[in-house]
C-alpha cells in the first residue's frame, strides 16, 4: 500500500481539481469571469511541467556523473511528460486567451517566449531520436537538457516581465492575487499543482518501465 499512497493521492487530487475547479464561485473579476477558472489547468499545467523539468535536470547531472542508463530512463521520460503537459497547459491557455483578449494567440512576450521554450524542449527530442549509440544520445541529451533549462527559466520568468504584456503577472499587469487575495482559488489551486504533478510522475514511472523492460528484452535477444 505504501507504494501506491502518492497515486492514490493523485486520483484524489485531480478529482478534487475538476469537480472544486468547475463548480466552485471565483470571483467576477472584469473582462474574466467564468473564464478565471482556467487558472486550475491552465497555470497549474505549467507549475506541474516546471516540476517534471527539474526532476528531469537532476537525473541528468546524475547520469553526467554516474553514466547509467537508468538515469537516463527518467530525465528522458519526466521531460516527455513535461512537453506533454506544456502542450496541454499551452493549448488551454490559447483558449483562455480567445475569451478574454479575443484571440487564441497575440504578439505578446509571455506568449512568444513560452512557444520558444516548447520548441527547445522538441528540439531535444529531435536530437535524441538523431543518436544511434545509447550512451552517447544519454550524455548529449542530458548536456542539452541542463542548459535548455537555464535558457527555459528566464525565458518565460524574466524577459517577459521587462516589457509590457497582457499576461497576468508580466510588464507591469499584476496576478491574480493583487486582485483578489482572500479568495477561494488557493483552495483549489495548489492541489490542483500538487495533483498534476504526480499524474506526471505516474504517468513518467510507467515509461520508465516500459523502457526498461525493452531494453531487458533487447539484451536477451542480443545474447541468444
Amino acid at each position: 500500500m505504501k507504494a501506491y499512497w502518492w497515486k492514490i493521492l493523485a486520483i484524489v487530487l485531480l478529482a478534487y481539481t475538476i469537480t472544486a475547479g468547475l463548480l466552485i464561485d471565483v470571483p467576477r473579476l472584469p473582462i474574466l469571469n467564468e473564464t478565471i477558472r482556467g487558472l486550475f489547468f491552465h497555470v497549474t499545467m505549467w507549475f506541474g511541467m516546471l516540476l517534471m523539468l527539474i526532476v528531469a535536470v537532476v537525473y541528468g547531472v546524475k547520469h553526467l556523473r554516474s553514466e547509467k542508463l537508468e538515469d537516463d530512463d527518467m530525465a528522458v521520460e519526466f521531460t516527455n511528460a513535461a512537453i506533454l503537459f506544456g502542450v496541454i497547459g499551452i493549448t488551454t491557455g490559447m483558449v483562455w486567451a480567445k475569451f478574454t483578449w479575443g484571440d487564441f494567440w497575440t504578439n505578446d512576450p509571455k506568449l512568444n517566449a513560452s512557444a520558444i521554450g516548447l520548441l527547445m524542449y522538441f528540439a531535444y527530442l529531435v536530437l535524441r531520436n538523431s543518436l544511434t549509440d545509447v550512451y552517447q544520445r544519454a550524455k548529449i541529451s542530458a548536456v542539452y537538457s541542463i542548459f535548455a533549462f537555464a535558457v527555459f527559466i528566464p525565458l518565460i520568468f524574466i524577459l517577459p516581465r521587462l516589457t509590457d504584456s497582457l499576461h497576468p503577472g508580466n510588464g507591469g499587469n499584476p496576478g491574480f492575487n493583487a486582485y483578489d487575495m482572500d479568495s477561494n482559488l488557493r483552495k483549489v489551486f495548489y492541489p490542483a499543482i500538487i495533483g498534476w504533478t504526480l499524474l506526471g510522475a505516474w504517468i513518467s514511472t510507467i515509461r520508465v518501465r516500459i523502457r526498461r523492460l525493452e531494453r531487458n528484452l533487447e539484451d536477451k535477444l542480443i545474447n541468444q
